[in-house]
């Protein structure tokens, strides 16, 4: 067998923690700064023991985490191997979480390197966006960040009013349009208390501004669909109905490579839209809620495009109140099933685009 380096990783914004062995030699600690230029000694090190050892390959691997693939890029740069494995498929006892240590976690990485290396075992890693994904997933993330923001601030207008006794008139009719804002200016001047004034002019103006970034974004948004690298696919993707740009740029940056997924089922279970399983002795087949696993930001738009699709699709329509029917009290394992079933067309009408 050919000498192989394995080095499990536990990652933080200051530092790394390695466990580093030669087959199955006992491991080595070592505490690694986390900056460019430490990384970069790091990377050096690798290199200068694999050649003392006559190892071929480096097996690098650490947990995917809101510090990104910076440290992975500059791995893979430098020919080491590098493996982001996924924290929610790997499994720990309760006993583990309970006692926790960057050591053991470092070592319980090294631990699944080897039993991939040298048994053959399942690696539970995370497929890394290209450089390229990572970048448009950035500008697409972002306008659902601001979304969010703007529901915030509108929520806390409502509770202001609320607060101080002010009711919507029914003259204003809906909602946030230029009545409505007039209406709030108004209140901001007069007829409420100096600080809930003061407050409601605050939240105003935050609204504003997050309403003013909206649409600098999606002005950015229509120019990246336009791209060579997005114009079929989003053009096949908004022939459906209930499915606008944002919908069909958040599908394809969030599903990542297309050609991954196999068939439909492993597409829903990505979207975390599969049911759960539980069986035990003679009771098989019991299904409970939805995963949830994979990416929340696409669940949340194929839900707001379902909507969308029922009411101007009367075949999804009929789908739906079907399974209304069938499921009487429970109205979301339609919008479920729904949802499911649009993620799937949209997965095949992508892939022939594209």
């Amino acid at each position: 067998m050919k000498n192989v380096i394995m080095v499990g990783c536990d990652l933080h914004d200051k530092n790394m923690l390695l466990k580093i062995a030669l087959n199955r030699d006992l491991s080595v600690q070592k505490i690694v700064g986390n900056t460019a230029a430490e990384r970069k000694v790091m990377i050096e090190d690798l290199h200068a023991l694999a050649k003392k050892n006559s190892a071929k390959e480096i097996l690098f691997a650490y947990e995917a985490s809101g510090l990104g693939y910076t440290l992975h890029d500059e791995l893979r740069a430098s020919g080491i191997d590098c493996r982001v494995l996924a924290p929610s498929k790997m499994v720990q006892s309760t006993k583990q979480r309970s006692n926790k240590t960057d050591a053991k976690d470092a070592e319980y990485i090294l631990e699944l390197v080897r039993a991939y290396k040298l048994a053959g075992n399942r690696l539970p890693e995370v497929t890394v966006p290209s450089a390229q994904l990572r970048d448009d997933q950035e500008r697409v993330r972002g306008r659902d960040d601001l979304t969010r923001k703007q529901t915030r601030l509108k929520a806390q207008i409502r509770a202001l009013l609320k607060r101080n006794g002010i009711e919507k008139r029914a003259d204003l009719g809906t909602s946030w349009t230029k009545k409505w804002r007039a209406y709030l200016n108004g209140l901001g001047k007069k007829g409420l208390p100096v600080g809930a004034q003061s407050q409601l002019n605050s939240l105003v103006r935050q609204l504003d501004n997050v309403c003013e970034e909206i649409a600098l974004c999606d002005a950015d948004l229509s120019k990246l669909a336009k791209t060579e690298r997005h114009r079929k696919q989003i053009k096949a993707l908004t022939a459906m109905a209930g499915v606008g740009i944002f919908t069909a740029l958040t599908f394809i940056v969030e599903m990542g490579d297309l050609k991954r997924f196999k068939n439909r089922r492993q597409v829903g279970s990505y979207a975390g839209l599969a049911p759960t399983s539980h069986e035990s002795g003679k009771i098989d087949d019991r299904k409970g809620h939805i995963t949830r696993q994979g990416p929340s930001r696409l669940r949340k738009v194929l839900c707001q495009a379902v909507w969308a699709c029922i009411r101007s699709d009367p075949k999804e329509a009929v789908f739906y109140e079907g399974l209304k029917a069938k499921n009487a009290g429970k109205a979301k394992i339609g919008v479920v099933a729904v949802m499911r079933r649009m993620a799937i067309k949209m997965w095949h009408k992508a892939l022939e685009a594209a």
